[in-house]
Order: C-alpha cells, then structure tokens, then sequence
C-alpha cells in the first residue's frame, strides 16, 4: 500500500452552478489513484449532495462560501465539505432518509442517505448559527485490481 499523500482545498460561491465545479474538481483529483469507474461516480455523486446541501440548506445567499478539501490517505480518498451557514438544529433527525428543511423547493430529503450509500464513512458535525463540516471516506479500488 503507498503511503502517498496529496491534499488540496477549494473555496468556491454556494452557487448551485459550483455543484458541478466541485463533482469535476473531485474527479480530476482522484485520476492519479486511477479509481474504476464506478467507485469515481459513487464519489462524484456524493460530493455532489454534500454540497448541495451546504448551499440549498446552509445559506439563503450565493455570496457565501463552501470549502471542499480532498486528502489522499494512501488508498484512501477522505472529502470534507465545510460551510459556514445556519447549521443543522437536530442533526440525528436531519440524517433520517425523507428528512428536509426545504420542502418547499421539492427536495427529496436523501443527500445523506446518499452519501452513506455512496461512500465507506460518513461524518456530520452542526452547530446551529456556525455551520456544517460533512467528512466522507471511500477506500479507492483501482482499476488494475478488478
């Protein structure tokens, strides 16, 4: 197993536009672990609901930021996705499947249930008024060992 370590940090709008940006920026990230393609879209798909959340439920405004951090741990992809928004009041209730605070604007309240799907570890940690950090592992399998 490589010990290779390799981190970056972007700070973008919480724009919905900038899902996509953050769903490009993991993917160029990821091509020197050589992933296969499933284990890439599993991740894609999950960084994409962690920062729609961060910008559809941390902030009422585009002129606030989302940070996303990509670490490589040897065979190992950790992503943390940070805002600094309103926070999440009751996070045990907001991770149950269905759960949403916008139902209005027609979401599906299944971002987290997502992410657990799509990723080998999930971490939420909300403070009501400071924001959200959602950390995501995933044990990358690489393309030559199928």
């Amino acid at each position: 197993m490589s010990s290779k370590k390799n981190h970056i940090r972007l700070q973008f709008d919480a724009r919905p536009v900038n899902e996509g940006f953050a769903r490009m920026a993991v993917a160029a990230f990821m091509v020197d672990m050589n992933p296969t393609m499933e284990v890439l879209e599993d991740v894609k798909t999950a960084v994409s609901e962690a920062v729609t959340n961060a910008i559809i439920h941390g902030y009422t405004d585009e002129t606030s930021q989302v940070e996303m951090e990509c670490i490589q741990h040897g065979e190992e992809l950790e992503v943390i996705v940070t805002d600094e928004g309103i926070g999440i009041e009751d996070l045990e209730k907001a991770m149950q499947p269905f759960y949403t605070s916008k139902p209005q604007m027609e979401r599906s309240g299944m971002g987290f249930a997502f992410m657990e799907a799509f990723m080998d570890q999930v971490r939420v940690e909300s403070e009501p008024g400071k924001g959200t950090r959602v950390c995501m592992r995933k044990y990358i399998e690489r393309e030559h060992e199928r």
